[in-house]
């Protein structure tokens, strides 16, 4: 076994390997960017270095400076992780010239793999069954589009390189095939740089379902059973389970078997992930799945094979890299109970997931132990920030149950009983998503969330006595026994705050308003703005949960919380955008500009295309006008930067 590695990764997975390492007693290396100096991981490994700037190109994708921190740190291996250089393969053999072991495949099964037209084409000649598409090397949109009618509509456009969601696009019609394409083809060069793409049949009615696969030097190959991951946004996994809802023993053994096939296809050593494409119109049937592609590496939803096998994956990878056998043999791997993982990210639902950013003022996650049933993967610690550089995954929550609607309870209580503030997060859409009808009764495919997107994206309406805690919250008029300041322990005593006052919070642009009066048994009494209101007494054992940070104050009602501003009495506050201007909803690179100064544009107009952590967002007119101003493609723009202006109407 080696006695020191390198992980080539940032955030939770990083995390995740060190604390394998540590448990074997194998020294780690975290390696950082500039923005990461002070981030989870670099803190809890035995050395970290630095390899660069923010941007992932210059550090986390900088496989020179990465396998110099290696040989300068005394590391023999390097734990890629996932993303990044996982499945770069002149990554694997600089790594291997260097002397050093890279734990994962070799770079032959990862080229293999690696480009979807090519994997296809190598999986039909092993025996696999392989979704109907072009996978050809022709890219004229002439020549994809007559395909594309060929195959019929609707059709999925595929980047053919890397994976993820990004350079996928659904066309439903031959009319929005150009646009389509030529949006997927720049997200592909833009994520993996190389832009050619491949056309499949969209299946109608389709779920994603895939087998862990693991393999040696030694020609040995297992698998560990299937995960089911059809719960997904825009092509992106947000919720995987374990064993596939449904799931029969027909079905599982032809489909283990065809994955196995797709391993030995390529001699296969390490961990590896095969994917189909599942028509669920009529069950689970051995004859309606279809290959969709292998990944060469170790997936983010691997813990929850983990929990129903009770296998680490990642000491696995350490073994069959040293070169020992693999610890099981088929018949030894045993699947018991049903576990469950959800993904935790710093996203707004309310505005079509776009990424958030912000630092973790306040974090708390639910109590584990050997007791319970959660496990929390987690990549941050209060006080992070998610930054626009990397991936916004804060964590991953996982339960493991005998049942399948037990494991789905508890990870919902458990994303209930979690408290973020600091950035806007995707836990009250989770919680929303576990507790949906057709989800908890298994009636899944990928559609599910865009056809619930709605409801599943929209909080409950604040209460009151929620609205008034937080209220109670940025009042200086409190009494707490317990404290070391004998005035502020004083019933009723207004320390730095007036007995009776006046507050304002802002909810976006809505003023709220109430008049708080501090009584002498330490409590609050808050009298909300409004007609129809009573005055509400809070107390400090109230039980509605609450954050205060600066500026803000978060009130949580289950897993859903609501940020409110804190007025600045000294400052006025002005919407100095108005309705004549659009600001970045985000940080990012203006990738397409589709309009022009003097041009008019109509309500829903594409604007211009915003490219944000490598995924494409288009921004549209919020209302007919007249473009004065608008930003440069190619520039880059902070958050709240104005894009466009219009010309005030006459």
């Amino acid at each position: 076994m080696f006695d020191k590695i390198l992980i080539a990764n940032r955030g939770e997975i990083a995390v995740r390997i060190i604390r394998t390492a540590r448990r074997l007693g194998i020294s780690t290396v975290a390696v950082h960017s500039d923005a990461d100096r002070q981030a989870l991981h670099t803190r809890l490994a035995d050395e970290a270095v630095s390899i660069g700037p923010a941007a992932a190109a210059e550090s986390y994708l900088n496989g020179d400076r990465i396998i110099a921190a290696a040989l300068e740190t005394g590391a023999v291996a390097i734990h890629p992780g996932y993303g990044f250089l996982s499945e770069n393969p002149d990554f694997v053999e600089k790594v291997e010239s260097a002397g050093l072991v890279f734990v994962g495949p070799s770079s032959k099964a990862i080229r293999a793999m690696g480009l979807k037209d090519a994997a296809k084409r190598l999986m039909e000649k092993a025996g696999v069954p392989v979704v109907p598409g072009y996978h050809g090397d022709t890219q004229a949109l002439v020549a994809l589009a007559s395909k594309a009618n060929e195959i019929g509509y609707p059709v999925l456009i595929k980047a053919r390189s890397g994976g993820g969601g990004k350079g996928m696009r659904l066309v439903s019609s031959p009319d929005d095939f150009p646009d389509a394409l030529a949006s997927a083809q720049r997200e592909a060069k833009a994520s993996f740089g190389d832009e050619r793409v491949l056309v499949e049949k969209y299946i109608e009615t389709p779920r994603h379902i895939e087998v862990q696969v693991f393999g040696d030097s030694h020609g040995n190959i297992v698998h560990l059973f299937e995960r089911d991951c059809s719960a997904q946004r825009r092509h992106q996994k947000v919720i995987e389970e374990a064993p596939a809802p449904g799931m029969n023993e027909e079905t599982r053994e032809a489909m283990t078997e065809a994955a196995i096939k797709a391993a030995r296809a390529i001699s296969y050593s390490g961990a590896g992930t095969v994917e189909f494409i599942v028509d669920a119109s009529d069950g689970l049937r051995p004859d309606r799945f279809w290959f969709m592609e292998m990944n060469t590496r170790l997936q983010v939803e691997h813990p929850v094979t983990e929990m129903i096998t009770g296998i680490d994956l990642v000491e696995w990878q350490l073994r069959v890299a040293a070169g020992e056998p693999l610890p099981c043999q088929q018949d030894e791997i045993r699947l018991e109970g049903h576990a469950v993982e959800a993904r935790l990210y710093a996203e707004d639902p309310a505005r079509d997931f776009l990424p958030a950013t912000g630092t973790l003022h306040h974090l708390t996650f639910p109590e584990q132990s050997a007791h319970t049933r959660l496990r929390v993967d987690a990549g941050v610690a209060q006080g992070d920030t998610i930054t626009p550089f990397y991936d916004p995954m804060i964590a991953k929550f996982i339960t493991h149950a005998p049942g399948r609607s037990e494991a789905i309870t508890e990870l919902a209580n458990a994303l209930d009983h979690t408290e973020i503030a600091g950035t806007r997060v995707n836990l009250g859409f989770l919680a929303r998503l576990l507790r949906d009808e057709d989800f908890r009764e298994g009636r899944l495919e990928t559609g599910l969330i865009g056809r619930k997107q709605a409801a599943l994206t929209t909080p409950p309406a604040l209460r009151d006595r929620h609205l008034a805690t937080a209220f109670a919250a940025t009042s200086n008029a409190v009494c707490d026994p317990d404290a070391p300041d004998p005035f502020t322990a004083i019933s009723g005593y207004g320390h730095f705050g007036a007995l009776r006052h006046e507050r304002k919070l802002h909810d976006g642009e809505t003023a709220l308003s109430a008049r708080l009066e501090a009584r002498s048994d330490g409590a609050l009494c808050v009298d909300l703005a409004g007609e129809n209101r009573r005055p509400i007494v809070v107390s400090r054992d109230d039980p509605v949960r609450v954050a205060r940070w600066p500026g803000h104050v978060t009130v949580f009602d289950g897993a859903d919380a609501l940020t409110l501003t804190v007025a600045d009495p000294l400052q006025a506050l002005q919407d100095t955008a108005g309705g004549d201007q659009l600001r970045a909803p985000m940080p990012g690179l203006v990738k397409l500009v589709r309009t022009a100064v003097n041009e008019t544009v109509q309500k829903g107009q594409p604007l211009l295309v915003l490219e944000a952590m490598k995924m494409e967002h288009t921004i549209t007119a919020p209302h007919d006008g007249v473009v004065a101003e608008i930003a440069a493609e190619g520039a880059q723009v902070n958050d709240g930067a104005m894009l466009v202006r219009f010309q005030e109407a006459e």
